[in-house]
């Protein structure tokens, strides 16, 4: 049976236990075995690493050692998938710039805070996107510095008066990479758990983590 970590903590207001309870169970459902944990220590684990199929790190705006981003960043280069969602992995460790290497980017604002916006799929040929159509979110925004090396499934566009030198800007909101040996899979959607009830949004976080497994 493949296995899946899904390692949780950091800033309670992305809700990181809510969010893992949502999608252990379709983990479950799609037939990994789902091991849990609240401490980064988890990646200190040699042996339960090794073993692993995918990681799905759920910690925001936290601080991680030396020793345990070693211990991910090598199971990730060896073959072991990792995929996440919004700040749960994609502004985890603001000071440790291999791990956003990583990742394929890093938050740095969301204008205006939770607003309307638009998703549009760009890969509609991609298994992670396909049969999805653009939809609407009523969340935060992400704006990112990515990684131009990063295969993007789908974007959004910037409108905000507030912020009126990005107008037009277009975003990505949802990519796939390689680290290594290792599957990325990363969207920027999921402020809170609430979010996940948008089933385009749900879904796509779905098959992407799949896909990231190995």
């Amino acid at each position: 049976m493949k296995k899946a970590l899904m390692v949780w903590g950091g800033w309670n207001g992305h809700e990181p236990r809510q969010c893992v309870d949502v999608f252990a169970p379709l983990l479950q459902a799609a037939g990994l075995e789902v091991t849990v944990r609240d401490s980064l220590d988890a990646y200190l684990d040699v042996a339960m690493m090794a073993e692993l199929s995918l990681v799905v790190p759920v910690w925001t705006m936290g601080t991680i050692t030396r020793e345990q981003e070693k211990g991910l960043l090598a199971a990730v280069r060896g073959g072991v998938g990792i995929g996440g969602w919004h700040g749960g992995m994609g502004d985890s460790f603001r000071n440790n710039t291999e791990y956003q290497f990583m990742v394929g980017g890093q938050w740095v604002a969301h204008p205006e805070n939770i607003i309307d916006y638009t998703v549009h799929i760009t890969r509609p040929d991609d298994p992670i996107v396909a049969g999805l159509s653009d939809f609407a979110m009523h969340s935060e925004q992400y704006y990112m510095h990515v990684d131009p090396g990063n295969e993007v499934l789908a974007t959004t566009t910037f409108r905000q008066k507030s912020t009126p030198w990005i107008q037009g800007t277009v975003m990505p909101v949802v990519w796939k990479r390689r680290w290594g040996a290792g599957r990325v899979f990363y969207s920027s959607l999921g402020h809170v758990a609430k979010d996940f009830d948008v089933p385009e949004a749900k879904e796509i976080t779905r098959r992407g983590l799949l896909w990231a497994s190995r």
